[in-house]
Formats: C-alpha cells, structure tokens, sequence
C-alpha cells in the first residue's frame, strides 16, 4: 500500500517502530496495491494484504458482524479474505466421503476441487497448530483479510462487546485493540463504534489501517 500518513490516532505501529510486529507484512502483492502502484510515484509500505482482527467473548456478535463487514468491502473496491479460528473440533467434511476416506487412510492432504470452488484439507496429526502467520501464507493474494480469533496475534483489532453477555472487556489486556464495537455506551480510552452501524465499522478500518487513501486511488472510496 502507499504511506499511511492519513491512518487514525490509534493507527496500529508500522513494522519496527514498536515492540510487536504485525502479522501480514509482506507477501504477494494485492490487487487494490497493484493498481495503487501502476503510473503513481509512491512508496510501497506494505504490499501484502492488510490483516485486521476482530475479538470478542462468544456471543457478542463477532461472525454477524464481520458478514455484514464484507459486502461493504467488496463494493469499496477490495478483495476480501476470512481467517477464522476455532475452539472446538471442525470438521467440513462428511464421514463415508470419497474424501473422508482418503484422510481416514492416512493421506496427509486431501484437496476437493470442482469447476465452482476447491478446498485444501490438512491434517496435523499431533504436529503443532500453525500460526496465524502460517496460515495467510496460504492465502491467495487479496487486499484485506479478517481475522475472527487468534487473539494473541499482533494485528489491530476492534474488540465486539455486548454487556449484556456478561464479561468483562478484553481492551486492558490487549494492547492490540484500536476501538470497541459494542450497542450500548462504555467509559473507554478508544473509539467506540456503534456495532449496529456497519457503515461506520466499515469507514473506521479503512481509516484506520490506510486502504481508504489506497481506494480513494484506484478511485472506488466509499
């Protein structure tokens, strides 16, 4: 992406200029930075795609609002990516399954491909989980991808709280958090965003992590 001289006051740090470094540095270049880089003389900050997190207790509303996020996206202009972690076993395909069979065989990978999508299945089996560094290495190039979980990982997140789930909040123990999402009014040092307003969510992140200046280029700022 060009310079993000134009990111909020809560901007989360460049790669060097504080102790934790972001995730997604680098990479293949996205689509919204291959056209910000043809004809303009500016300098490349970060051409891989802008990783950005969203964390939450369970129930506050992280996935609803981060569907209702991508569409807003995508007719800003961007290609949009998820990363979703899970807590519990998951398992996307079906027992009896040509495919569930080759993985109950011992195949390591199993990749399902049709002419409408294709999905890479890899087992561990008993190797360590992959970070989430790992993980967008195999993500194919894009401007944008959204993070729900791996809450340690360094990356600007907006926290999603609803008090009337009941917990406490994560920002005092998180120094990544930029601002909260949440539907009622909170005593916080960030920005509060209404989580009923995904508009302003949406504006917010383009703010913040310089993709509205990188839209506004290619002409397709909201």
């Amino acid at each position: 992406m060009g310079e993000r001289a134009e990111t909020a006051d809560h901007a989360f740090p460049a790669a060097g200029q504080g102790e934790r470094t972001p995730v997604g540095a680098g990479g293949n270049p996205s689509p919204v930075y291959r056209q910000e880089q043809a004809g303009k003389d500016v300098a490349p900050v970060q051409p891989g795609p802008v990783v950005f997190g969203f964390a939450g207790w369970s129930g506050s509303g992280k996935t609803t609002l981060i569907e209702q996020l991508i569409p807003r996206f995508i007719r800003a202009g961007l290609t949009v990516s998820v990363i979703k972690h899970a807590h519990h076993r998951v398992d996307i395909d079906k027992p009896g399954k040509d495919s569930w069979r080759h993985r109950e065989a011992g195949a390591t990978e199993v990749l399902v491909t049709t002419d409408q999508r294709w999905a890479l299945m890899h087992e561990l089996r008993g190797a360590p989980e992959p970070t989430l560094e790992e993980h967008l290495a195999h993500m194919s190039p894009c401007d944008l991808v959204l993070v729900e979980g791996f809450k340690h990982a360094a990356m600007p997140k907006i926290e999603v709280h609803r008090p009337g789930v009941g917990k406490p909040l994560l920002y005092p123990d998180d120094p990544d958090i930029v601002a909260i999402a949440t539907d009622e009014a909170l005593t916080v040092p960030l920005p509060q965003l209404d989580i009923n307003d995904p508009d302003a969510v949406v504006a917010f992140i383009l703010q913040q992590t310089g993709l509205k200046r990188a839209c506004a280029l290619c002409g397709t700022a909201q």
